[in-house]
């Protein structure tokens, strides 16, 4: 291995070996797709079957990724929640286009899906919030997401501040903080096979109509 390389792992090696994903098995709509794969995931996998990768771009093009999680999802969109003043939510601001991506490893599938984004209300925003536990409210009003902070223990002291501001935990809604949702244009629905011959099924919206297309693996 050469200096250079920190880890090479070209040896590496796992055998996909679950059912096929055939043209007749999948629905018309794509979001009752995703709804069937979804319910298997949260029948496999519960904890963690909502955790998506979200993707998004600066005006300039430089994009950057992070884990969110799902919230819901239905013909309107795929919703999630978070701070607008966050890096994501900047970049949402500059450029309303995203990709989200969910992997399901014990079920050797992945599930693309791109789109443009739009906010949520802010009726929306603060019922969802108001449904949170409290140190999950606590900790959102008083992060300002992505912005430098000198230590955890200023974290922390406005935690407390807060807390004692706040006994019985009714935490005011901040306005900075609500949803996105994903309105898709694009999905597509991947299934590991033997030696790499995946199965992948994409819908492209043309017209108001989904076009399914198989892909080569």
């Amino acid at each position: 291995m050469s200096q250079s390389d920190q880890g090479d792992f070209k040896a590496l090696r796992r055998e996909y070996e679950a059912h096929p994903l055939n043209r007749s098995d999948l629905a018309a709509d794509p979001v009752q797709q995703f709804a069937d794969w979804m319910q298997t995931a949260t029948e496999y996998r519960p904890d963690d079957a909502t955790s998506m990768t979200l993707a998004t771009a600066s005006a300039s093009g430089m994009p950057s990724a992070r884990i969110v999680l799902l919230k819901h999802f239905g013909a309107e969109g795929f919703a999630w929640y978070t701070d607008y003043r966050s890096h994501k939510g900047q970049e949402l601001a500059d450029n309303p286009q995203a990709a989200l991506m969910f992997y399901w490893y014990g079920l050797e599938r992945q599930v693309r899906i791109q789109g443009r984004v739009e906010k949520l209300s802010a009726a929306e925003g603060q019922r969802y919030f108001n449904e949170r536990p409290v140190g999950s409210r606590i900790s959102a009003a008083i992060s300002h997401q992505s912005a430098v902070v000198d230590s955890r223990e200023t974290l922390e002291q406005a935690v407390t501040e807060l807390q004692q501001q706040h006994p019985e935990g009714d935490i005011p809604y901040p306005e900075f903080w609500g949803g996105y949702r994903l309105i898709p244009s694009y999905f597509e629905f991947w299934q590991g096979r033997a030696s790499r011959l995946h199965d992948r099924f994409s819908y492209t919206l043309v017209d108001g109509q989904w076009q399914i297309d198989r892909l080569s693996p």
